[in-house]
């Protein structure tokens, strides 16, 4: 609950920025001036390739959000039993002990979006983020496929 208030108050402070740059942005395109021209669609862009981003990593929040939602009705969340470091994160060695069991998860269930997203979490707790995010972006690919075949 502590990230999706962290996340809406960051888009919030998204949204006011975009307003703000939009209309200076403005001011410069109506000078006339081509410098100023130029640093106005600049100013325009730049705010909406961010925001752009911005609703990519909430959609994948909402979706990631969905599936653990998913995964915890089913009993199907990984039990959190690892040693952890005062910060909260797990501790590597013993997450990369735990790690081979998720891999051949989903070695045997490639098509398994449960899988997947176990291997992500496994992947996470070892401090792997990339490797974590690519295999819940699998996940929920997997999740997506499954619900527009089961319709």
């Amino acid at each position: 609950m502590k990230n999706r208030i962290a996340a809406i108050v960051m888009a919030a402070i998204l949204a006011i920025y975009l307003v703000l740059v939009f209309q200076r942005a403005v001011m410069l395109m109506a000078t006339g001036v081509p410098i100023a021209i130029g640093m106005g669609v600049a100013l325009l862009v730049l705010p909406l390739i961010a925001a752009w981003a911005i609703g990519r990593e909430l959609l994948f929040g909402a979706r990631t959000e969905k599936l653990v939602k998913l995964l915890d009705a089913e009993g199907g969340l990984p039990v959190e039993n690892l040693p952890h470091r005062a910060s909260g994160r797990p501790l590597r060695d013993a997450a990369d002990e735990d790690f081979p069991r998720y891999k051949a998860e989903v070695e045997s269930e490639p098509q398994s979006w449960r899988a997947w997203f176990r291997l992500g979490l496994a992947y996470d707790a070892s401090g792997d983020r990339r490797r974590a995010r690519s295999a819940l972006h699998e996940s929920i690919r997997l999740f997506r496929a499954d619900e527009r075949t089961q319709h």
